[in-house]
């Protein structure tokens, strides 16, 4: 029987004395924080150890969530809000089964939707663009096959994007900011490697 593979970050997600993606929030949610409700409801899909959520409760917004898949992941989150005195609303969930039961302000994912299907990961923008309210804004990071899958996510990135393929999911809405870039990346434990990626502000008219 062939042993399922674990990807990198999990063992980063066990280790309290480092971490994954970094302390700091994704530069677009610094850049545009001033934009968001602050008193709105926000969701963040695939958090990891949550630093834009923590970013976020920390600059004054209540009513957030984030959940992600991975179970050490949350584990981690609850550490980190425990030693901060925080509450936080952090659960593990698959965004592929996800329940819309409210319509949200804010949404934000930052490298989740590749690692589920196309079919999924259209559905799932599809439903969250559904459950905004008007105003409200999406800020969303996705990788592209613009430049393969690097060694640490190809067993796991079955859902690349094809470049501009994120941007016309939102042509409907007003586009805030859009960014289409190849980077250079490292984590701990894997080498330097690169990823093609699209990135994307947008409020629903």
């Amino acid at each position: 029987m062939e042993q399922k593979k674990i990807p990198f970050w999990e063992d980063s997600y066990k280790n309290d004395n480092i971490s994954a993606f970094g302390i700091n929030p994704n530069p677009e949610v610094e850049q545009f924080i001033d934009l968001f409700n602050k008193s709105g409801r926000v969701l963040e899909v695939g958090c990891g150890e949550a630093k834009n959520i923590f970013y976020l409760m920390e600059n004054g917004f209540k009513n957030v969530s984030a959940f992600d898949l991975s179970e050490n992941a949350i584990n981690k989150v609850h550490k980190i809000a425990e030693k901060r005195n925080i509450q936080i609303n952090a659960f593990v969930q698959d965004l592929c089964t996800f329940e819309w039961k409210y319509n949200y302000d804010l949404i934000i994912s930052f490298g989740t939707l590749h690692f589920v299907d196309r079919e999924e990961w259209h559905k799932f923008i599809n439903d969250a663009k559904e459950h905004t309210k008007i105003g409200g804004i999406h800020v969303i990071q996705i990788f592209t096959d613009k430049v393969e899958a690097s060694d640490d996510i190809k067993d796991f990135a079955v859902g690349l994007a094809k470049e501009g393929e994120l941007l016309e999911l939102y042509e409907d809405w007003e586009i805030i900011n859009h960014k289409e870039f190849v980077f250079e990346d490292e984590h701990p434990n894997a080498p330097k490697h690169f990823h093609a990626t699209n990135k994307i502000v947008a409020r629903k008219r």
